[in-house]
């Protein structure tokens, strides 16, 4: 089958065989945000099902023993299509490449999806805090598209934190069509909100989602009370120090951490960071 090999600067069409155990889906749309930032979409297996928020690996077949990285699903569980939202590394060892693709490429996936960003991981609760920084939406593109998330939720607060301005629009784009969706707006209603910020421009320079949560502008802003454990749960995905910070923010709250075997007020994804 047809792929994307580089040999310095070019770009050359390539053949290697489709490895046994894994799905070859199609790209079907590839939208670049910035220089660092890039989402597509692809066609989706018949068998394929997997719950809003897991991740799957994802690679090319443009070796002999293809590279796979972790990649959240950002589509939500009853769409047609599956949905990436990646960063793009230079020399990284698959975005490199990765970040090439084109309409009619082939996009390589393992079959089993996995991940602590479900629902079945929290227990009850009345608001849901949705913590991202960079590409750490992803994971949570696909929850705030989910209906479960507001049959389950009185309150959805997404939060990303970029460096620069331009970063957050893939985030800008998807809570405004989330909200006006045929499908999802009865459920959305009002109950979504998103707080963003860049930290190296705007208004909000400087102010990274910990700092807010401290502070407690993220609720002045948002005009919602502070976090607390007796009625809010979280689900946290970004860069490692975020996640450290959030869980310590969360956790001398009261907040503990839950799993898909044993719920609790938090979760984390830890299998990746930005």
């Amino acid at each position: 089958m047809s792929s994307l090999a580089a040999t310095g600067d070019a770009v050359e069409a390539t053949e290697f065989p489709i490895p046994a155990g894994v799905f070859a889906e199609t790209v079907t749309s590839v939208k670049h945000y910035t220089d660092r930032l890039f989402a597509f979409r692809m066609t989706r297996p018949a068998s394929f099902r997997f719950r809003s928020g897991e991740f799957v690996m994802i690679g090319l077949p443009n070796a002999a023993k293809p590279v796979y990285r972790a990649y959240s699903i950002a589509s939500p569980a009853w769409d047609e299509e599956l949905e990436f939202f990646s960063i793009k590394v230079p020399e990284g060892p698959l975005t490199e490449h990765l970040q090439k693709i084109q309409p009619g490429d082939t996009v390589l996936m393992r079959k089993k999806p996995t991940g602590t960003l479900v629902h079945d991981a929290l227990i009850p609760g009345k608001r849901l805090f949705l913590f991202s920084t960079g590409t750490g939406i992803a994971p949570f593109a696909s929850v705030i598209r989910d209906p479960e998330t507001y049959e389950k939720f009185d309150q959805v607060i997404l939060t990303q934190t970029c460096r620069e301005n331009a970063e957050l629009n893939y985030g800008r784009e998807l809570v405004e069509n989330t909200r006006t969706d045929e499908l999802m707006s009865e459920f959305v209603g009002d109950k979504l909100m998103f707080h963003a910020s860049a930290t190296r421009e705007g208004e909000t320079r400087g102010e990274r989602v910990t700092t807010l949560i401290e502070n407690g502008k993220l609720f002045s802003d948002l005009g919602i009370p502070p976090l607390d454990p007796a009625t809010d749960r979280g689900m946290i995905c970004g860069s490692m120090a975020m996640l450290r910070e959030i869980e310590g923010l969360l956790q001398a709250r009261g907040f503990e951490e839950g799993a898909n075997n044993k719920p609790g007020t938090y979760v984390v994804e830890r299998a990746f960071v930005d």
